[in-house]
């Protein structure tokens, strides 16, 4: 009636989602590319900017590349708009590894963002900066991480956190303690945030480190509650292996009474035992084996787990009585008083963890804590019911009497997946009781009608389980099972396996188990099975029934009297059955030939010999393997019935008679029936390996007991730690001066570096020859050590933060200062001592007799400022002249003619060249005698400073490709100033332009040994000497001053300071370095290296190889 209103499900559809993306972004999935995303990005107006960033995204969430934006992206870093700040971080997180030289071009906008007011920003460039996984500004990224470890919003200390295992991924060892430092700083935090994603760092860097757990593990245990979710997880973990690498396990737990499988234990317990007899337990061997092999594989690892399951002798060893402690520790009881409120968590993986803490080390009387919460999780949570199940069956295998008063909760649901239907049935097997059978047994009478045949299978093969473990009803199972099997063959024809079929093989095999309990008590069963052989047509029923006759066929009186019958009519089916049914038949067949006795004797033979010419002529090779192997084992046998024989024949018949007795004979005698496999592998509860049954990626069993070195327990005293200690300001993870200046880093130092401003000094010259050590005494006013360290990261957290410094406590830090005196001191002659290092760029055996050494050069290029000067030496050393030589680099030989290749390179070749290294072709050499030598200078423009420029060398028309490696302590050139300037420039590059490490120095150890009558008081030169040689043969550096303590004690070389100067080649940016010594004149001097630069990853990499050449022993040394 009225069209317009019709609809259809299609268009209701379309339009009810429609209405749902109204003021979403979600238009942007449908067509990303449906305008111009590069104008966009260059725009003025950071919506337009927003619009472009949110369409690249919606492409990259689609799989499309869209790298080649990149440049046009990161020129938006600067932005500052938080929005367009944020969806470029994103970009750059996902393409920083594809593009890693535009990602760095970004460098510096992160540092300066990590200074933001605003710590969203300061979050966001932290983790852009973990993100971009490139070694070479990973040292800067460390620095930046342990400034925000420091920062006072907690947000951005946890992302500090999360950062940590993204550095520990670029497996940088020289840099692992001082991320160890971090994550113990972390972990000192009063945030619960902070601390969870700290524990989480703890596990990727270090999680065996157990000294950063043990200096604050009661105000972990504290916090636990009210760190998030996931964090207790992790947390609960840490706390539980500190625990038992320090104190070892329980002595009142399960754990200790399973483990040490000592029947004493269990017996001078005797209300564990009364217990145990009232809910019809026995304690019996296979319950004690079974716990003894869960609470082993706790312990092993993967490793010793394959290794003892290989061998012979699988019994664990035994923990010695030292290796456990008392429930009435203080450690212990934090730890359980701690996990016990989360034991009620609303998260069914952290009620798993909690659980898993008691289960290990509370004692016997409350571990039955866990029940009730495990219990509540499997009624409410239905998505973690199968996870819960799964830790429940083997604590119920364990210990069954936790939970066999609860058995009604783990009655089958109809809604009940088939998987945790069967833990269900397991478990119900498990702790099942003398009073609970009943009721468990009529549950299992209605699940066997379950319209799920695999199920109902299951179901009776818990019956048979059930009936091991209680013997007084395995009669009444009995009956039910033989009454299952009646009605299955009434049923009529079987055709599925999974149906019908699977569940008479189970119930039979279910039969078969309780006979093995006890065989002369049901002799009367195996008749009946007997009996119903022409009925029952399943093949793998009818192979155990004849199985079943064989085994037992001298049992009672009954039996041996109808085994010729039933013989007769299994030789009669032989040809008509099932492969199983048929191996079966021969192997019961010679069983009963073995046993066989009297005047039935002639008619076994004549079926035997039947039955072995059928089996001879079958179809599958099976059974002719089997009836030849049988008639060869038993023809001995049977010829001897013949007659007397001779004593070797006797003797040969003897020994196959015994042979075949041992292979065929059967068993008559009640057996134990092991119900749990032991070589079974358990894991952690809660943990993934459980479910999947295998050791998961990062799964860590728990420590040895009492594994901790005892050099160590002094440091674990954050449980008997007051609560005044507890709360010292000085180990606080926020951020105020008290914590900043009490940390410090040995080998990673930031600060600032602006001791005083008005001191008073006179600097020396290096260019002064011929003029002795000049030694003036004054005042510089150095701070010391713990002073210092205040000073520097006070300074550098209030210009990182751009907030004013304040007076009160700038007054407070001037008066804590403590003076020293010094001595300013001038090394002449200096330069001419100075030898720069060489090195090889082709030796003679590979350049035909052609030796070419080179060493960079202290004189700067007046053609380009990114020219490094360098002096090649070329040697003949073979006994024929050479012609023609001459170096050029090899990407320009490629693009020019031959007959340019010589020519001198002018400007326009260097502008050429701009995005590649670059050479000034040296002079050719026309001719080179033997034994002669020629010096030429070359200028070079190296693309990097770390990537080698690759060369060819022309001599006698042969090319021999070389490598030119660099050294970037020549791509600086000298910047004479005075101490005053150095100071001035060295305080306005504070905090992040600011590098540390230390380092040990030994070359002076060999210059103080040379001369035997020296003074003492020489020392100090000796060591000034051979540091600034050290440093000025190895880098294009200006010595500023040396400042040498003045003390009482004349042999300690403590305070001692070198400053250097320089400026880079490309950019003319300052380059401050500063050498600073600790330690006594004849000994090995720790030598701390502070370099002060602008350009951070320059600064970094020049500070790796000053510290490389400190370190390396000198020439003379070797």
């Amino acid at each position: 009636m009225f069209p317009q209103f019709g609809a259809t499900a299609e268009s209701l559809t379309k339009a009810s989602t429609a209405v749902l993306r109204i003021g979403t972004d979600a238009h942007l999935y449908d067509d990303p590319e449906d305008v111009n995303i590069a104008p966009l990005l260059d725009s003025k107006f950071d919506s337009e900017k927003c619009e472009a960033l949110k369409r690249l995204l919606a492409l990259i969430a689609q799989g499309f590349d869209v790298s080649n934006f990149f440049p046009q992206v990161v020129k938006n870093v600067a932005s500052q708009s938080l929005e367009v700040k944020k969806l470029v971080y994103l970009y750059l997180l996902h393409y920083a590894e594809k593009r890693p030289n535009e990602a760095l071009l970004s460098i510096n906008c992160f540092q300066k963002d990590l200074g933001d007011t605003n710590p969203l920003v300061r979050a966001w460039a932290l983790r852009a900066m973990a993100g971009i996984r490139l070694h070479v500004i990973a040292p800067l990224v460390i620095v930046a991480v342990q400034k925000c470890a420091r920062d006072p919003s907690v947000y951005v200390r946890k992302c500090a956190a999360n950062a940590l295992p993204k550095l520990h991924d670029l497996r940088m060892e020289e840099h692992a303690s001082a991320i160890e430092e971090i994550v113990g700083l972390l972990l000192n935090d009063h945030s619960p945030g902070v601390v969870g994603a700290a524990a989480s760092a703890f596990t990727s860097v270090c999680p065996n480190n157990f000294s950063l757990i043990g200096r604050n593990y009661k105000r972990l245990c504290e916090i636990l509650p009210d760190v998030e979710e996931w964090g207790q997880i992790i947390l609960i973990g840490i706390l539980l292996r500190y625990v038992i690498a320090r104190l070892g396990l329980v002595k009142e737990s399960i754990m200790f009474s399973l483990f040490n499988k000592d029947i004493e234990n269990l017996e001078e317990d005797e209300s564990y035992i009364t217990s145990n007899e009232e809910a019809g337990y026995a304690i019996d061997n296979n319950v004690s084996e079974l716990g003894n092999m869960i609470f082993q594989c706790y312990i092993e690892g993967p490793d010793e787990y394959l290794s003892r399951s290989s061998s012979t002798n699988r019994v664990a060893p035994k923990l010695d009585v030292s290796q456990f402690t008392s429930c009435s520790n203080e450690v212990v009881k934090i730890l359980l008083q701690c996990t016990s409120p989360l034991l009620w968590s609303n998260n069914s993986a952290v009620v798993l963890a909690a659980a898993g803490v008691h289960w290990i080390m509370a004692s016997k009387e409350h571990v039955k804590r866990i029940v009730k919460p495990l219990l509540f999780v499997l009624r409410s949570s239905s998505a973690s019911r199968y996870v819960v199940l799964c830790n429940i069956q083997v604590f119920a295998k364990a210990m069954p009497s936790l939970f066999a008063p609860h058995y009604q909760d783990f009655f089958i649901c109809s809604s009940d997946s088939y998987q945790i239907k069967a833990l269900k049935l397991d478990i119900l097997s498990s702790i099942v009781t003398d009073s609970s059978i009943s009721f468990i047994y009529k549950e299992f009478q209605d699940y066997i009608r379950d319209p799920d045949r695999r199920f109902a299978a299951d179901t009776v093969a818990a019956i048979g389980l059930c009936a091991q473990r209680l013997p007084k009803m395995a009669t009444s199972c009995l009956e039910g099972l033989l009454t299952l099997v009646g009605q299955e063959f009434f049923c009529g024809e079987i055709r599925s396996l999974d149906g019908e079929e699977g569940v008479l093989v189970q119930a039979i095999i279910s039969i078969k188990s309780i006979i093995k309990l006890e065989p002369p008590s049901y002799e009367k069963v195996i008749i009946q099975l007997v009996r119903s052989l022409d009925k029952i047509k399943v093949p793998a029923a009818r192979a155990m029934i004849i199985w079943m006759l064989g085994e037992y066929c001298s049992l009672g009186e009954i039996i041996p009297r109808m085994l010729s019958t039933v013989l007769k009519y299994l030789a009669w089916s032989f040809t008509s059955e099932a492969l199983e049914a048929k191996l079966q038949i021969l192997n019961t067949t010679a069983k009963v030939l073995l046993c066989i006795k009297g005047e039935d004797i002639l008619t076994m033979r004549k079926i035997w010999s039947y039955v072995i010419e059928l089996a001879e002529c079958d179809l599958k090779y099976d059974i002719r393997d089997r009836a030849r192997f049988l008639k060869k084992l038993l023809s001995s046998n049977l010829e001897s019935q013949h007659g007397e024989e001779e004593n070797s024949e006797s003797q040969k018949r003897d020994q196959s008679y015994i042979l075949a007795e041992c292979i065929l004979g059967g068993q008559t005698k009640a057996v134990t029936v092991q119900s749990e496999p032991i070589d079974f592998r358990f894991y952690l509860p809660g943990s993934l390996s459980q479910l999947v049954f295998h050791a998961a990626p990062g799964y860590e069993p728990l420590p040895k007991p009492c594994s901790l070195p005892y050099t160590d327990l002094d440091q674990y005293d954050g449980a008997t730690k007051s609560d005044s200690d507890e709360e010292d300001p000085g180990t606080s993870g926020s951020l105020d001066e008290e914590s900043a200046s009490n940390y410090s880093s040995e080998q990673s130092i930031t600060g600032s570096g602006n001791a005083s401003d008005s001191d008073e000094s006179v600097s020396g010259n290096e260019g002064e020859d011929n003029a002795k050590p000049l030694i003036q005494i004054s005042d510089t006013s150095n701070v010391c050590d713990t002073g210092f360290r205040d000073l520097m990261s006070t300074k550098s957290l209030e210009s990182w933060l751009d907030e004013p410094t304040r007076s009160s406590k700038g007054s407070e830090i001037k008066q804590s200062q403590i003076r020293s005196s010094s001595a300013r001191i001038t090394i002449g002659n200096i330069g001419s001592r100075v030898k720069p290092k060489c090195y090889t760029l082709l030796d003679p055996a590979n350049g035909n007799g052609l030796r070419v050494n080179y060493s960079f050069s202290s004189e700067t290029s007046s053609i380009s400022s990114h020219l490094v000067c360098l002096e090649v030496l070329f040697e003949n050393c073979s006994l024929e002249p050479m012609f023609d030589i001459v170096l050029i680099d090899e990407d320009y030989s490629k693009s020019s003619d031959s007959t340019n290749q010589t020519s001198p390179t002018t400007e326009n070749t260097l502008k050429f060249h701009v995005d590649k290294p670059a050479l000034i072709s040296m002079e050719e050499i026309p001719s080179l005698e033997p034994g002669q030598t020629a010096k030429r200078t070359l200028l070079v423009r190296f693309h990097h400073h770390l990537l080698p420029l690759k060369l060819a060398l022309f001599c006698n028309d042969k090319k021999f490709p070389v490598k030119l490696r660099p050294d970037i302590g020549y791509f600086v050139k000298p910047l004479p100033i005075s101490i005053e300037d150095f100071r001035d420039k060295e305080s306005r590059l504070p905090g992040m332009f600011e590098y540390v490490r230390s380092c040990t120095f030994t070359d002076h150890i060999l210059e103080l040994n040379k001369g035997s009558n020296s003074l003492t008081e020489d020392k100090f030169l000796v060591i000034c000497e051979t540091i600034a040689l050290k440093m000025l043969s190895n880098a294009n550096l200006s010595l500023v001053s040396v400042d040498m303590p003045v003390a009482a004690n004349l042999d300690d070389a403590s305070g001692l300071c070198l400053r250097f100067s320089s400026e880079i080649l490309s950019n003319s940016m300052p380059c401050l370095i500063t050498v600073t010594v600790e330690g006594k004149c004849s000994d090995p001097l720790i030598v701390s290296v502070k370099v002060n630069c602008e350009e951070t990853v320059f600064g970094l990499n020049l500070l790796n190889r000053v510290v490389n050449f400190l370190v390396e022993p000198s020439v003379t040394q070797l």
